[in-house]
Formats: structure tokens, sequence, C-alpha cells
């Protein structure tokens, strides 16, 4: 299993969650779904989690399935 890493939050007073990759910006969470997000990554691999919530997840076979016969163009 490849684990992403380079994500990081910012929890401000607001509300809001702020989820950066690499440093630059992925999402903004507000309201409830910050909330939920703040829940859950008290609990599980923060990495992850956040990689799921910005839509950023990658299963690291990309590279293999763009050479396979029936892939190639």
């Amino acid at each position: 299993m490849v684990r992403p890493n380079g994500f990081a939050y910012e929890a401000h007073p607001d509300g809001t969650v702020h989820i950066t990759h690499h440093g630059r910006g992925a999402t903004v969470l507000r309201g409830d779904r910050a909330a939920r997000f703040l829940g859950e990554v008290a609990t599980t691999d923060p990495q992850l989690v956040m990689a799921r919530w910005t839509g950023n997840y990658r299963r690291g076979n990309e590279r293999t399935a763009r050479a396979h016969p029936r892939n190639r163009g």
C-alpha cells in the first residue's frame, strides 16, 4: 500500500480547516464538514484522511497501467 505524504492542515478559530499538499492549497473545509474532518483525523492516519478528503489519493499503479497493451493507443 502506498501511503501519501506531504499533506498538512490548519484549523482556524473561525471554524475553517485549510488543507495543503506540499505547501500548496488543496481545499478549505467549513462548518459541519470541517468538524467531521477534525474528528476523523484525530482517530486515524492523518495523511490518508487528508488524501481522501482532498481527492488526491493515488493508488500507485498509474504508470504501470499506462504501459499495459490494452491501454496503448
